[in-house]
């Protein structure tokens, strides 16, 4: 019986051993042992790193015909403090030589282990070739990802939670305005000589700042307009973006892009006042005052214009017949600049085409100061007028229809009554110098 046992216990013995050499020829790491600086045995993944045909060609061969002279140094320092059983070195990088010549980077444990009847050091090798080539990936396109950022004309910045900036390209300081030697990285905005401005112009504090909203719920916001009050004295508008670094990441930065629409704003604005505006008198076109007296009689409460006043000029054809179109231009730019400064500033003045004007007048106008008004553009506009030696007079018709709450007409029906009223102060006419009743009775006048 005791035999029985003491063969099963080594069958048993073999049998872990083969599972144990099993285990070790089949680890994807290559494990190699050595003693006294001799290769006494490899796995396959040892075989395979080394680029050798078959173990035979590595065992028995001196351990460091395979490493590296630069590694090898600091690897006999390692073993040489491994003095018990079962003692390991630091896990540690080094560079192995293979058969075909080239080298290879392996990070490397020395465990000092039982070998037969004595000691030995067994070496786990792991291949850093895979990790090597994807940090090499990584930093290829990060290189290539900071020389992109670089060279765009939108400004890039990263803020992280705390509202630092970690970064910032060189567009963003130029748009910025930011001196070479102001390092950003580090400060807040509110650090920065610089005022941050909403879309109406006015100061935005940087906790209110879209990308302020973006750290704190992780919303993607896009096509913001804000502006910056340079240190330079310069105003540049942005149009912006921000969005969170890395989504799934709950302490992420977020990035804000912006693209400087400052030279954009402006030429929007000059089209806008170009549609909007008559190019040689500066004044309100004829598309813009009909659009304001159509807001106006849109209007359910208090109308925010009462009164509408049609001024032609009195024998101006004649003006450029006789003198000359270059002196009727003169003519009707200081025409409309004598209107403007008889007027309200919270008076539209626009001009209708050729010599004819439109004013609306904003609130309500008693009769009797309507007369007064009325009799005061005429005299204004009466005034002589001194353009390129010649001395020109110029008398002005005007007509007047007001406005009613609930009023139906419409804005073409309002300027047809106020034209009907100012051929009616014609000279021709029926009256001159006072406020009459038209065609529209209690709401039109000529004058």
């Amino acid at each position: 019986m005791g035999e029985d046992r003491a063969a099963q216990s080594s069958a048993d013995a073999e049998q872990l051993a083969q599972r144990y050499r099993s285990l070790v020829e089949h680890t994807p790491d290559g494990i190699c042992v050595h003693e006294h600086g001799t290769i006494v045995y490899v796995n396959q993944a040892t075989v395979r790193l080394l680029a050798a045909r078959s173990a035979d060609e590595l065992v028995g061969q001196p351990l460091i015909r395979f490493v590296h002279p630069d590694s090898v140094p600091s690897m006999l320092n390692r073993i040489s403090h491994l003095d018990t059983a079962g003692a390991a070195s630091d896990p540690t990088e080094m560079t192995l030589l293979r058969f075909d010549g080239d080298t290879v980077q392996v990070a490397t444990v020395s465990v000092l282990t039982p070998w037969y009847d004595h000691f030995a050091y067994q070496v786990v090798i792991h291949d850093l070739t895979a990790q090597r080539a994807a940090e090499a990936a990584q930093r290829r396109a990060e290189q290539y990802f900071t020389t992109v950022v670089s060279q765009l004309e939108e400004g890039v910045v990263v803020i992280d939670r705390n509202g630092r900036i970690e970064s910032a390209n060189p567009a963003a300081r130029r748009i910025f305005g930011t001196d070479e030697r102001t390092d950003m990285v580090g400060s807040t905005i509110d650090e920065l000589s610089m005022v941050l401005l909403d879309a109406n112009a006015q100061p935005l504090q940087p906790t209110r700042h879209p990308v302020a909203r973006t750290l704190e719920t992780g919303e993607t916001i896009t096509g913001y307009i804000f502006g910056v009050d340079r240190s330079d004295g310069q105003r540049r508008w942005l149009s912006g973006s921000s969005r969170l670094l890395n989504p799934g990441d709950p302490d992420s930065a977020a990035v804000s892009s912006f693209a400087d629409i400052t030279e954009f704003r402006a030429s929007r604005r000059q089209l806008e006042y170009q549609a909007t505006h008559d190019s040689l008198t500066g004044l309100a076109n004829r598309s813009l005052i009909l659009s304001q007296l159509a807001g106006a009689l849109a209007t359910s409460e208090d109308l925010p214009v009462a009164t509408v006043l049609f001024i032609d000029l009195d024998g101006f054809k004649a003006i450029n017949d006789t003198l000359g179109h270059a002196i009727g231009d003169t003519v009707l730019q200081i025409v409309a600049q004598r209107l403007q400064r008889a007027l309200r500033a919270d008076d539209l003045v626009g001009r209708l085409g050729g010599d004819e004007f439109l004013v609306l007048l904003s609130g309500r106008t008693r009769l009797s100061d309507l007369d007064g008004l009325v009799n005061r553009l005429r005299s204004t506009m009466a005034e002589p007028i001194i353009a390129r030696g010649h001395r020109i007079e110029v008398n002005a018709s005007i007509g007047v229809t007001c406005l009613n709450p609930g009023d139906h007409r419409t804005p073409e029906a309002v300027l047809h009554d106020a034209d009907l009223a100012m051929y009616q102060a014609k000279p021709s006419g029926h009256r001159e110098g006072t406020v009459t009743k038209g065609r529209r009775p209690n709401n039109t006048h000529a004058s």
